[in-house]
């Protein structure tokens, strides 16, 4: 366990026993709501997690690494990057999916440019979002959305 998840574990736990002293019975009930809400949610990240299990599986990072490897900077950047446009996966395990992706050797800036139009972009969510907000807004959000994580992409390749 690395300081920042054990730093996290302390700080969770101390606040839950400050929280427990100060009204045990709001405790209990938030923790309640917490849980119920928590199993509501675990098939859905269960899923998530069997199906990115066997995408790499199918493909492993490895193969991933190779062929990016092969494309050119901008077109493995582009590519990464309107792949994540498409896929809706939760941050939480974007983040590992990607980290795996680059220790099997896949370039920094395709990879933040997969993770930024999977936390930015979303033609997945497109419909409901132009219902909301119309579609010249979705359309100059996703857009620029987009256009900003190729630039952040590039910047992260420069600085790391």
């Amino acid at each position: 366990m690395d300081i920042f998840t054990a730093a996290m574990w302390i700080g969770t736990t101390v606040f839950l026993l400050f929280s427990l002293k100060k009204d045990k019975s709001k405790t209990l009930k938030a923790l309640k709501m917490a849980f119920s809400m928590g199993k509501g949610m675990l098939g859905s990240i269960l899923s998530i997690i069997f199906l990115i299990g066997l995408i790499l599986t199918i493909l492993p990072p490895e193969n991933i690494a190779k062929f990016v490897g092969s494309q050119s900077l901008f077109i493995a950047t582009v590519g990464a990057a309107a792949f994540g446009t498409i896929t809706l996966i939760p941050a939480f395990i974007a983040f590992p999916l990607v980290g795996t992706l680059v220790d099997a050797g896949v370039s920094i800036v395709p990879s933040v440019a997969f993770l930024t139009t999977l936390t930015m972009v979303g033609v997945v969510t497109f419909p409901l979002e132009k219902r909301e907000f119309g579609f010249k807004f979705t359309a100059t959000r996703n857009g620029l959305s987009f256009l900003f994580a190729i630039i952040i992409a590039m910047v992260m390749g420069v600085i790391v």
